[in-house]
């Protein structure tokens, strides 16, 4: 079972690096239990979604989960996302995937956006 976390992309490197990082501590997260774990940008930069899903399928993924790693359900992540995910699943046949929602409104992306707030009280 395989997870691919898929941001926008960007022509700023550091912006690239930072979903790398993200997938980097969900991969070591003890919660975690996909066999594999990758990133990909839906345009911009890559890896692309169909070289990530590729990728996945070559280590020997039947099922794949990909997580738009936006905030909104916005166009990219009900529209486009989903079109370049079934777009590379057609290229790997016997591979399952499944697109989930963007990440949305969570009490957890609540307490980050609090404890962000919080380191710039009174500046």
């Amino acid at each position: 079972k395989a997870l691919i976390i898929v941001d926008h992309g960007s022509t700023v490197e550091e912006a690239n690096e930072m979903l790398a990082e993200v997938a980097g501590l969900i991969r070591s997260n003890e919660k975690c239990d996909f066999d594999i774990v990758r990133y990909c940008h839906m345009e911009l930069a890559e890896p692309t979604i169909a070289e990530a899903f590729g990728a996945c399928a070559a280590e020997g993924a039947s099922h794949i989960v990909i997580h738009p790693y936006f905030l909104t359900p916005g166009k990219h992540s009900t529209q486009d996302i989903p079109r370049m995910a079934a777009e590379a699943a057609g290229r790997h046949k016997g591979v399952s995937y499944y697109v989930t929602e963007p990440l949305g409104v969570h009490e957890n992306i609540i307490e980050v956006i609090l404890e962000r707030a919080a380191d710039k009280k009174g500046a």
